[in-house]
């Protein structure tokens, strides 16, 4: 078989595909190994298995040329020096990030790798991994440089932000910096070097600092809401040319597969637990029911119809991993309402066209902020819309 640049483990996802995607078309030979077969045919066929700005029309365009090849079979590494890793920390039953998942994978790739190859970490890692991952491959008896290049993109963006994101590399020697730093400047970005416990840090604080945003965003909110002030009026007030306070986010779900999971991964990493990375999780993880336990006290749910409009964790995605819509649908249907959830682009058996929600819905909740909710005429109807989609923000 032809030699490749590269191989992306884990490469028909929300991260590694957009990555493949883009190496590719900047001349790079990638290959795509990833467990789930059914996604490799899909991606194949020409099918990006999920929503991104430009990968479909991207993918159609590559698949003929022959620099993008995909196979479910861990052998394909055995053509490259290079090895790109997207797989994640996922947290345990008890709260706290799981790395034996890294252990297998690296025990599955431990025969196909060529002396000398560098191993690309991408997803977010606990902080220690990339070294970790070193040391095992080196007990096994292979010689390899492992880095971490943490993605930086935002689901929906990532064609556009690969291209525009400055890449960090966490590189321990000169030579693993020189390859990882080469492999991504194709691409036409900066690249900032750092240790490999720098960079994975630099992920998590990432992440972690946009969490607590939302955050503080939510208990204002709450705090307002609660001594019966209308929110709309102290946002606008505090945001009207007043330059210090235009990066304060508005109200709304904070959830999605990486904010809460990071900062549960700092506060594991942090010996006094990381108490403001708690609070945080408390507030944002405790809004829906926040939201129920409102409507619940101004008049009983049981027996009323909740429409839930957006399940994924955010608008104009079609992801719901985390998404904190599930956790209201789960907290009305306890408190006896009968729930109905929609979303244009999630494909569930369980939801009803937006037209039956809207007409047969006591209380309407706008839970993810997609565009298309924008135009509702909703006027008379009891809604909850702490987004501000609608209209002001109301609960």
């Amino acid at each position: 078989m032809d030699p490749l640049d590269m191989v992306v483990v884990g490469g028909c996802g929300h991260v590694g595909l957009p990555l493949a995607l883009s190496l590719a078309d900047c001349g790079y030979r990638v290959g795509i190994d990833d467990i789930d077969a059914a996604k490799v045919d899909q991606v194949k066929a020409g099918n990006v298995p999920f929503l991104e700005n430009g990968a479909e029309a991207l993918l159609k365009d590559l698949l003929p040329s022959g620099r993008l090849q995909l196979a479910s079979d861990p052998s394909m590494i055995e053509r490259t020096n290079t090895v790109i890793l997207v797989i994640g920390t996922p947290i345990d039953e008890f709260m706290n990030p799981s790395v034996r998942i890294f252990d297998k994978v690296v025990d599955d790739l431990v025969p196909h790798l060529k002396k000398g190859s560098l191993i690309v970490l991408r997803s977010t890692v606990f902080p220690g991994t990339t070294e970790s991952v070193e040391r095992r491959l080196r007990a096994a008896g292979v010689e390899a440089e492992v880095v971490f290049c943490p993605e930086r993109i935002a689901e929906g963006h990532a064609l556009e932000e690969l291209r525009t994101l400055p890449q960090l590399v966490g590189a321990s020697s000169d030579g693993a910096f020189e390859k990882a730093s080469l492999l991504f400047e194709r691409l036409g970005v900066a690249v900032v070097r750092t240790t490999p416990v720098e960079a994975e840090l630099a992920k998590l604080l990432t992440n972690t600092w946009r969490y607590m945003k939302f955050a503080i965003a939510n208990q204002f909110f709450q705090i307002a809401h609660r001594s019966g002030v209308d929110y709309n009026r102290v946002l606008d007030a505090i945001r009207h040319d007043y330059p210090r306070a235009q990066d304060l986010p508005g109200p709304g779900f904070a959830a999605g597969p990486c904010l809460l999971k990071d900062t549960m991964q700092l506060s594991a990493f942090t010996p006094d637990h990381f108490p403001m990375g708690q609070a945080a999780m408390q507030i944002n993880e405790g809004l829906p029911n926040y939201i129920v336990d409102t409507l619940n006290s101004r008049r009983p749910l049981q027996g009323r119809t909740v429409g839930i409009l957006g399940m994924a964790f955010k608008g104009e995605s079609d992801d719901p991993r985390a998404s904190l819509s599930y956790k209201l649908r789960k907290l009305a249907a306890f408190k006896g309402a009968r729930v109905m959830c929609t979303d244009p682009f999630i494909d569930d058996p369980t939801f009803e066209p937006l037209e039956k929600v809207l007409s047969e819905a006591d209380v309407l909740v706008v839970a993810a902020p997609h565009r298309a909710y924008r135009k509702l005429a909703l006027d008379g109807r009891e809604v909850v819309d702490i987004w501000g989609m609608t209209g002001p923000i109301r609960l």
